[in-house]
């Protein structure tokens, strides 16, 4: 994973901000896949996690059943 791969996630997040389940479906996904690649051991953990990050400005309602 690249930090551009997870530019193009929020981005990807940003366009689907008006469906609030697919937005915050999208954004766990991320951040699983940011962790998952932090773990196998990315050369940029932090820039990586920062830019997902990111997402926490995008406005959708996140919430859980």
């Amino acid at each position: 994973m690249t930090v551009d791969d997870v530019r193009e996630f929020v981005e990807e997040i940003r366009l689907s901000a008006d469906d609030d389940e697919v937005a915050h479906s999208m954004e766990d996904e991320l951040y699983v896949a940011v962790l998952q690649a932090i773990v196998n051991g990315a050369d940029n953990p932090g820039k990586l996690a920062a830019e997902a990050l990111r997402t926490k400005n995008i406005e959708f309602s996140r919430w859980c059943a």
